[in-house]
């Protein structure tokens, strides 16, 4: 059996009882960094036989040595650093491998950066997206914001300490409006949260902020549905006035949910009605 555990994000006493008992008896603990995991399990008392590492850089060339163990009746742990294991760490292919070949795998649940930010933040939980690390650069950083946006809920995201401001910079100029968090160091000792608008956060924050960061990013104040109608009307008075296209469809895709690619088709079909006399 593969046990997928997920294991403290910071503080080692965030571990399930279950966890523990599991990580005690296991012949293999395939784990991201041995000499991380071993200080957790030193931590509570425990000796496992076997430490494997299992980490992005070896995955594929270790993953049949870990189902071996699987596929002889065996018991083996999978642990990341911290959390759980798959969710923007290694992990994925070999549950993917059990799944393919209808071996038994079960998944300990336990800390997670993901809802832990989210609930900190204090911005609203009903609806959110996980977009896991942002990536690189600026336009691209912002195609994943705007991608998420588009759902209407919070947004949560990993992000390097090197990039966070830029990415706080990306967000002030896209949304000015909207609340955000950068979560740091959560459950250490010097766990500390950051709230207000994307520029408030940016005057707050160190020079050069260290640790692990996580990024909420809240809906926007108002997001409440906006109609197809809504939409066509605000176009057609915006293009009635003799706003170009493209600049009109920004102005919608600013004020409403819809993504700017959404807005820019709308505009060109309001723009052919009104050319063709069938909106007054």
């Amino acid at each position: 059996m593969l046990y997928v555990c997920a294991t403290p994000i910071g503080n080692l006493q965030d571990v399930t009882l279950r966890t523990l008992e599991v990580l005690g008896r296991v012949e293999v603990v395939a784990c991201e960094d041995t000499r991380h995991t071993r200080r957790l399990l030193e931590r509570h008392g425990l000796h496992p036989p076997r430490l494997l590492s299992f980490h992005e850089h070896n995955e594929a060339a270790r993953l049949d040595d870990v189902l071996a163990v699987v596929r002889a009746g065996g018991d083996v742990a999978l642990v990341s650093d911290a959390g759980m294991p798959g969710v923007s760490d290694p992990g994925y292919t070999l549950v993917r491998a059990c799944v393919d070949e209808g071996l038994p795998f079960t998944v300990l649940p336990g800390p997670s950066a993901v809802s832990t930010a989210l609930v900190l933040s204090g911005l609203p939980t009903d609806r959110f997206t996980f977009v896991g690390f942002l990536p690189r650069g600026r336009q691209r950083a912002l195609g994943a914001l705007e991608a998420a946006g588009a759902t209407g809920g919070s947004i949560v995201a990993f992000e390097s300490p090197r990039r966070v401001r830029s990415t706080l910079e990306v967000v002030a100029d896209r949304w000015p409006a909207r609340r955000v968090a950068v979560c740091r160091e959560l459950t250490k000792v010097h766990e500390q949260v950051l709230r207000g608008t994307a520029d408030e956060v940016l005057a707050l924050l160190a020079a050069e902020p260290r640790g692990e960061i996580v990024l909420v990013v809240g809906p926007r104040p108002d997001a409440g549905p906006v109609s197809s109608a809504d939409v066509d009307g605000a176009l057609r008075v915006l293009l009635g006035h003799g706003v170009g296209t493209k600049e009109a469809a920004n102005v919608v895709a600013t004020l409403s949910r819809l993504p700017a690619r959404e807005a820019y088709r709308a505009a060109l079909g309001v723009r052919r009605s009104l050319a063709g006399g069938l909106l007054e």
